[in-house]
C-alpha cells in the first residue's frame, strides 16, 4: 500500500467494509493523499469522524475535513462539511450524472469505474478551502 494507514483504528474501519466497497474506497483515500502531495497544505491526517474515515490538514487548516463511507443505499459517499461551498460549487462543474445528497455529499456506484479524475478536483477543492 503507497500509504501507510496512520492509525490501527482507520486500518480496522477499513477492514471492516465489503471487499468492493474496500476497493473504491481504498482508492479515494489514495487519491486524498496523491493529490495533497501536490499541494501545499501541510500534512493530511487520517482519523476516524462519526465512525468514518476523516481526512484534515491539523497544521495548516487549510481543508475542510473530507470523509469517506457507504451511504444508507449503498453508494460509496464522499462527504464534506456541509456549511462550506466545497460540495455545491463541485456540482456546479461536475460531470452532470453525479448524484450529490445536498451540499454534504457524493454518491458514487461501487460496481462501476470511479472516475478519479473528474473527483480530482472536488478533493482539491477541499484540501484547500481555506487558502
Amino acid at each position: 500500500m503507497k500509504h501507510a494507514f496512520q492509525t490501527p483504528a482507520i486500518k480496522a474501519k477499513f477492514d471492516t467494509f465489503d471487499p468492493v466497497h474496500r476497493d473504491a474506497l481504498l482508492a479515494l483515500r489514495g487519491l486524498i493523499f496523491d493529490v495533497a502531495g501536490t499541494l501545499h497544505v501541510g500534512r493530511i491526517e487520517e482519523s476516524l469522524k462519526w465512525g468514518q474515515p476523516s481526512y484534515n490538514t491539523p497544521d495548516t487548516h487549510a481543508a475542510t475535513p473530507i470523509r469517506l463511507s457507504v451511504t444508507k443505499a449503498g453508494d460509496i459517499g464522499i462527504f464534506t462539511h456541509c456549511q462550506s461551498t466545497v460540495m455545491g460549487d463541485f456540482r456546479n462543474t461536475a460531470p452532470p450524472d453525479m448524484r450529490f445528497d445536498g451540499n454534504r455529499a457524493l454518491h458514487l456506484d461501487p460496481s462501476e469505474l470511479l472516475p478519479l479524475g473528474d473527483i480530482t478536483p472536488l478533493i482539491r477543492a477541499a484540501l484547500t478551502y481555506r487558502l
